[in-house]
């Protein structure tokens, strides 16, 4: 992939451009955010990584309104330390694609990025996910086994489509944290686990094949072959 990386602080923009150059990626570089513009607008990138606060007269968000306003269509992934919900918001509607807070670990950036770009080349958006005999549509916000619709509550919603987008992964209870509460942080409860035992009654019920299933000392899976 060729990327585009416009970040101000040398220190994240040289470990960012380090990682992805030893995942076999190209990245450029801009520390401003008219130098960014500039490339972002003069070159063809498959994805760009857009702080929100930048020297040089245009900020991440100016950015993204001019690439949208062009037509320009490149996947952004905005790395800011601007972490509250009703930024992250902003950086969305302004034209975002992504958005991730900082402190951040890479492997979660570069996994980022990599669905952003898979997500770019997909012929078709994907409205309903499916594992086994269960499936759930993004759109209405039906759940159905088999012939059962199921009722769900929305945060035990969140954590089935997250576990049905990693379907055959395991699923650590800090990326449920992450994902579906938004704690960066250990909150020393087991509100995962209750919740998870709370969706696994309902999916799994007295189905003769269990869908979703603890892995020890690591976390969840929902899987077919369960």
């Amino acid at each position: 992939m060729k990327l585009l990386l416009i970040e101000d602080n040398r220190q994240v923009s040289d470990f960012v451009r380090k990682g992805l150059t030893e995942a076999g990626h190209v990245a450029d570089h801009a520390g401003t955010g008219r130098d960014g513009l500039f490339l972002a607008v003069s070159e063809r990138y498959d994805a760009i990584v857009l702080d929100r606060l930048l020297p040089g007269g245009v900020d991440g968000l100016g950015i993204l309104d001019a690439l949208r306003r062009q037509g320009n269509h490149t996947p952004v992934l905005i790395l800011s330390a601007l972490s509250d919900v009703d930024e992250r918001i902003r950086g969305l509607k302004a034209g975002g694609d992504d958005y991730l807070a900082k402190p951040f670990v890479f492997g979660e950036l570069l996994a980022r990025i990599e669905a952003l770009v898979r997500r770019g080349h997909s012929p078709a958006t994907i409205t309903a996910l499916t594992v086994g005999d269960l499936t759930l549509d993004l759109l209405s916000r039906r759940v159905v086994r088999g012939e059962r619709r199921i009722e769900l509550q929305p945060r035990e919603f969140q954590i089935l489509e997250y576990l049905m987008r990693h379907s055959g992964q395991v699923v650590t209870r800090t990326m449920l944290l992450e994902s579906v509460w938004d704690y960066h942080f250990d909150p020393q409860t087991n509100v995962v686990d209750v919740h998870v035992g709370k969706l696994r009654r309902k999916i799994d019920g007295d189905a003769p094949q269990p869908l979703i299933r603890t892995i020890r000392n690591a976390g969840y899976m929902i899987d077919a072959g369960a």
